[in-house]
């Protein structure tokens, strides 16, 4: 049995070292260029929260290795409520929802294609000030006694899913949920020719297409006036 390295010295003196390497230094690039830390000296009566290496194998069904993972996690476990966070709710889809999809999947014999978003909790921004000490193997000459002051949610905290799911919201609700029927570069269509148009298309909808019922709807408004 293969045990993944509890710490970072143990992967880097590891016989995996190539490998743990690789996606330590992925890790610490995709943290670098989102803007989540900056180095600050530590204000009189603040505190620093440790943070470590989270080391792990991911293996394929035949017990082969398949990829080698890293993740930085800040103590998290060591943050006062009221202080160093407030509110951590974060909503989830709910499990009849997934059960609902996964029914209209079975029933019109659809593919399900399942997706990651990459650091996706590094994006959620900190409102709260939260100072956290270098990590192992990444502390900068020179600077070696000054600490990273924490502008993006970062993996262990306890506002991590709240902030990330804020920051998701706010990028969904500005933008506009309905559809707009805009200008474009088509021809200029006579009334005559557009209200045919239309009712070749309610008959299909009344017919087998009530699926374009909103959509036809939409555009019988403009019959008097097509272009």
């Amino acid at each position: 049995m293969i045990l993944d390295p509890k710490t970072f010295s143990e992967a880097i003196a590891s016989r995996d070292v190539y490998f743990w390497k690789e996606e330590i230094h992925d890790e610490i690039d995709s943290i670098m260029h989102n803007n989540t830390w900056v180095l600050s000296n530590l204000p009189p009566g603040g505190k620093t929260l440790g943070c470590k290496w989270t080391l792990k194998r991911k293996m394929k069904v035949d017990g082969t290795i398949d990829k080698y993972k890293a993740k930085l996690v800040i103590q998290g476990f060591r943050q006062k409520e009221g202080i160093d966070f407030f509110d951590t709710y974060a909503p989830v889809a709910r499990i009849s929802t997934i059960r609902l999809l996964l029914a209209l999947v079975a029933i019109d014999n659809l593919v399900i294609h399942q997706m990651d978003v990459k650091t996706t909790f590094l994006n959620g921004d900190l409102d709260e000030e939260i100072y956290m000490k270098q990590p192992e193997g990444f502390v900068m000459p020179g600077n070696e006694h000054k600490v990273c002051k924490l502008k993006k949610s970062l993996y262990g905290l306890k506002q991590e899913p709240k902030q990330w799911h804020q920051k998701f919201d706010d990028v969904i609700l500005s933008n506009d949920p309905s559809l707009k029927l805009l200008p474009n570069r088509g021809y200029k269509v006579s009334q005559l020719e557009h209200s045919r148009a239309i009712g070749c298309l309610m008959y299909a909808m009344i017919s087998t297409r009530p699926d374009i019922t909103y959509s036809v709807g939409r555009l019988s408004r403009y019959t008097s006036k097509p272009s």
